[in-house]
């Protein structure tokens, strides 16, 4: 069994174009921090960038170079594809899909989804929020999910719609017969989190992460938490952003 780690990125953004690369954090950009982030924490595991044939992603591969990961450019729009294809070219049975537009990724809990996935032999592994959706449905913006590559193909046989081309894994949630999924509890401090957003998609997010990251870049999520639960203003202006934007 390989496990892969793959981030999706691109720059066509349209809520916050280039978004990847704009000075976010010591002259870096979330893509560059993200990248080092996960080679510090997972040095001997397969870090793949996946991002588009557009022109205007050749900067996002320049990035993966200069860190020495690899990358995999595949269609804008049919991200499942890009996915399927990501892994195959890479050798990856289960894959850790990552959301570049995560500054705030909570890293431990990566670990623990790689285990269970393997572990299980599962197609797909999350955690869940208090409603019991995977948290990849949230504003929370901490926390990835794993599926195998057997899994993606599965949906790619199942379904040609746009959206589930789109929104990689919906299509394997929403059909819980045709797969073996796994959903975990979150920790206890992630409680009353539904107004709490750490998931960067306009100018206003951008800001408002910057602040944070600046005061919160070495401290756990739990840290992160607790100061947002206890900041009146700060979830006033993320629950703005989240009735924006609901997903």
């Amino acid at each position: 069994m390989k496990t892969g780690l793959i981030i999706q990125a691109r720059k066509g953004s349209t809520r916050l174009p280039n978004k990847m690369v704009l000075p976010f954090f010591n002259g870096k950009g979330v893509l560059e921090l993200l990248i080092e982030k996960l080679l510090q924490q997972f040095p001997k595991e397969q870090i793949v960038l996946a991002t588009t044939t557009n022109a205007h992603d050749d900067e996002l591969e320049a990035i993966s170079k200069k860190k020495q990961i690899n990358c995999y450019r595949g269609s804008e729009t049919n991200v499942l594809q890009r996915f399927v294809k990501a892994a195959e070219a890479f050798g990856t049975e289960y894959i850790i899909r990552i959301c570049a537009d995560n500054p705030f990724l909570d890293i431990p809990h990566i670990h623990d989804l790689i285990s269970e996935i393997e572990k299980g032999d599962f197609d797909y592994v999350s955690y869940k929020t208090e409603n019991g959706l995977p948290t990849i449905k949230s504003h929370l913006g901490l926390f990835t999910e794993a599926v195998s590559l057997a899994a993606l193909k599965k949906v790619a046989q199942y379904t040609n719609e746009v959206f589930y081309q789109e929104h990689v894994t919906n299509f394997i949630y929403e059909n819980p017969i045709h797969f073996k999924i796994k959903l975990l509890e979150l920790p206890e401090y992630m409680d009353d989190t539904e107004t709490i957003r750490l998931t960067l998609d306009t100018k206003e997010d951008f800001k408002l992460y910057q602040e944070l990251f600046f005061s919160f870049q070495n401290k756990n999520t739990k840290n992160i938490m607790d100061f947002i639960k206890r900041d009146k203003n700060l979830k006033e202006r993320m629950t703005r952003e989240i009735n924006r934007h609901t997903k």
